[in-house]
């Protein structure tokens, strides 16, 4: 099986469209709805790369990404925040926590392909 990728968003259309992309390229997708059941099949099974939304229930993106960060055992995850929030300073604010990417909606899923495929280079 290929790199495992855990898509983060509370929008069912964004993680179905996704999924589908990622999977016909070969790669183990997980979904998860929210930052705390993301954290908790994080801790389960370790995702390659992590593909955040920023604004969902309970735990937002940047927090996700802090706790991964400041883990050791996690801090090697690629994140790649995907989120509404397109200002300069939203921008800054997840790259300061830590993401890799940061990429705005809305987007090509093929680009996000494209993106995933030179994270794991």
């Amino acid at each position: 099986m290929g790199n495992k990728i855990l898509i983060v968003d509370d929008e069912p259309n964004i993680a179905r469209s996704l999924s589908f992309v990622l999977k016909k390229d070969g790669y183990d997708v997980s979904v998860a709805e929210d930052g705390d059941q993301a954290m908790a099949m994080i801790r389960g099974s370790k995702p390659d790369i992590l593909i955040l939304d920023v604004m969902m229930p309970k735990k937002n993106g940047y927090d996700v990404c802090q706790e991964i960060k400041s883990d050791a055992e996690l801090r090697d995850i690629h994140i790649m925040m995907l989120t509404a929030k397109g200002q300069k300073g939203d921008l800054e604010m997840g790259l300061s926590q830590g993401a890799d990417e940061y990429i705005t909606k809305p987007f090509s899923p093929m680009k996000i392909a494209a993106r995933v495929k030179k994270l794991l280079g």
